[in-house]
């Protein structure tokens, strides 16, 4: 089984890839797109579920998404058929960081897919490149809340804390004008949903070739997410205005 079908299983029951409840994802679009009528641009869209949840909130509001994946783009046009937003979204099927657009935009986002362009401040360089003046930029990255261990920075990366987080931000040029650090039920949320969802199909189809590999992937996952990195790893999602604007 190929990484995008074990992501679109393991998600089945989490569609926001992120440790993110319903009410912290309403709270986060609130404070993005303040007026309703803005124009959203989503780089790393995946199957696009915070633009459908935008879209379906304000009903003058337009976006857009980018993604490499051809199969979450399906995902999220079938999704925007459903709710009766297709004529205000356009997709593109390509890299994030090789996006460019003759507008710019109000609100641009990219909530766990900074490894797309190399980590965070790059993707607030993206971010910068696109954004209109006096627009809004909604990002979601991982910070340490406590030391890491070396093999939970291997696994997951070189992130920092909270507040060096914050710090680089701001000296980035940006001000962070609302933000929310995921609690201890929503990552724990996240990770059962995803891991369990796994378990679930393997235990659903004993038949299926793919089906002991899937267990097996479910296990090591639950296993390093329990003893690797879940008492040192947080997530935090940043509604930030450029500084200078």
């Amino acid at each position: 089984m190929n990484r995008e079908q074990m992501s679109r299983i393991a998600h089945a029951n989490h569609p926001i890839k992120s440790p993110l409840d319903d009410d912290s994802v309403r709270q986060l679009l609130r404070c993005a797109v303040p007026r309703g009528d803005e124009r959203l641009l989503d780089l790393g869209c995946g199957g696009g579920e915070w633009l459908l949840r935008a879209l379906a909130a304000h009903p003058h509001l337009r976006a857009e998404g980018v993604d490499v994946s051809e199969d979450a783009l399906g995902q999220a046009r079938e999704a925007a058929s459903r709710l009766g937003v297709q004529d205000r979204l356009v997709l593109h099927h390509q890299e994030a960081a090789r996006f460019s657009s003759a507008r710019p935009f109000d609100v641009v986002l990219s909530v766990g897919a900074t490894h797309a362009f190399g980590g965070l401040l790059p993707t607030l360089a993206a971010a910068r490149e696109h954004l209109a003046p006096g627009g809004r930029v909604l990002i979601g990255e991982g910070f340490w809340e406590r030391t890491p261990s070396p093999e939970a920075v291997e696994m997951l990366g070189d992130f920092t804390d909270l507040a060096t987080t914050v710090d680089r931000v701001v000296a980035d040029g940006w001000t962070p004008v609302h933000g929310h650090v995921s609690t201890r039920r929503e990552l724990d949320d996240y990770e059962w949903a995803c891991w369990g969802s796994l378990a679930s199909w393997a235990l659903d189809h004993p038949a299926d070739p793919d089906s002991a590999d899937v267990l097996d992937t479910a296990a090591l996952r639950r296993t390093e997410w329990l003893r690797v990195y879940r008492d040192t790893w947080g997530f935090v999602g940043l509604v930030l205005r450029r500084t200078a604007d």
